[in-house]
């Protein structure tokens, strides 16, 4: 099991420490609910330093990156970043990643922890074209300070104006101390903030100065728990549960990720399903009666026919209802449809509903 640069740091501070893509990760430190309304209503710091980096450069790099998304990274400009997947050659999803566009010919691709050996294996074997490949992931740290006052409670730490970066923009300076830092306005929440790329070794001065200047705001660290619930409020995909290998970017609503001016892996097929409609889809529900929907559990019809499967689920701490995605047949769908997800022995009634679950 590996650590991150901070593990001792989430120990002392009292976290409950789980294994999670091969790491050794704080779940949660005072509990997921507290943590989620910290994240809603101030700011809080997760430790995500178990995510991937690759960095790809040279003359041919975009046309690799090109070659392996499905996203169009042409449009991309320096400072910007752009949300994307890499489709397999059979209809599913290697990956969803984020793509940074650092300088001319100089890529920094940010990649799940659970697939950083096997996104690296197939971007490699696509790698026809001489384009330079270096896996940052051992050598880089990276936090996300979210939540709607992270703008404030950050300033003090950099020259930079970070009320002025914009929704996936980024910049490259000072932060806490330390220069060269990535300072990108991105993150899984939906409440705002930034995400940070340090050194490993200079994570834990910016992890000190990021707690010291929060302490005003009411910042906490956060655990995987409440990032989990975070992002699911949004209806942002999770890999390995709501999107993998055997899901495609169509069904799993991510077509406006598939630019079709573009040749990239199995786009042919995708735009093929994409004009005739896909079998089926992920889609939002709401519980119209108390219960807790979990990954897993059957989705059924009125009848009791099951007709698809839970994917993510969870009881929102924002709403106090519980909510969920899952896969069912196209037909099921549209917005305000009823579907039943089976808890247990009860078929508790559902609504499919239009993401965010929270409107903030």
């Amino acid at each position: 099991m590996k650590d991150t640069a901070l593990s001792s740091t989430h120990i002392a501070l009292g976290a409950k420490m789980v294994p999670f893509a091969g790491y050794n990760m704080p779940v949660q430190y005072e509990g997921v609910n507290i943590e989620h309304e910290t994240v809603r209503n101030a700011v809080g710091v997760f430790d995500v330093s178990h995510m991937g980096e690759f960095l790809i450069e040279g003359p041919n790099a975009l046309e690799l990156i090109q070659k392996v998304s499905s996203n169009d990274a042409s449009k991309l400009e320096i400072g910007k970043a752009q949300y994307s997947c890499l489709p397999n050659d059979d209809g599913g999803i290697v990956d969803d990643l984020i793509i940074y566009k650092i300088k001319d010919e100089t890529y920094l691709l940010v990649v799940n922890a659970s697939n950083i050996e096997k996104d690296w294996n197939w971007i490699a074997s696509k790698n026809d074209v001489g384009a330079d490949m270096r896996d940052l992931s051992e050598a880089y740290s990276l936090l996300a300070i979210q939540g709607p006052k992270a703008v404030e409670a950050m300033q003090s730490l950099s020259s930079h104006d970070l009320s002025e970066i914009k929704f996936y923009n980024f910049v490259v300076g000072d932060f806490a101390g330390i220069e060269h830092v990535i300072i990108s306005a991105t993150g899984y929440t939906g409440s705002g903030g930034f995400e940070i790329y340090c050194k490993n070794s200079e994570v834990k001065q910016v992890w000190d100065k990021v707690m010291e200047a929060g302490a005003d705001f009411g910042i906490k660290p956060i655990g995987l728990a409440a990032r989990d619930t975070l992002r699911l409020e949004m209806g942002y995909c999770l890999y390995g549960n709501d999107i993998d290998d055997t899901t495609s970017p169509i069904e799993a609503g991510l077509g406006w990720v598939c630019k079709f001016n573009k040749d990239f892996t199995n786009s042919e097929a995708l735009q093929a399903e994409k004009e005739r409609t896909p079998e089926r889809k992920l889609v939002a529900f709401k519980l119209d009666e108390r219960g807790i929907p979990r990954q897993g559990y059957d989705i059924v019809d009125g009848n009791g026919n099951t007709i698809g499967n839970v994917t993510s689920g969870t009881m929102s701490p924002s709403l106090g209802i519980g909510i969920g995605l899952g896969y069912v047949p196209t037909v099921f769908s549209k917005v305000g449809s009823k579907i039943h997800i089976q808890v247990r022995k009860n078929a508790i009634p559902a609504t499919v509903v239009k993401l965010p679950f929270y409107k903030g």
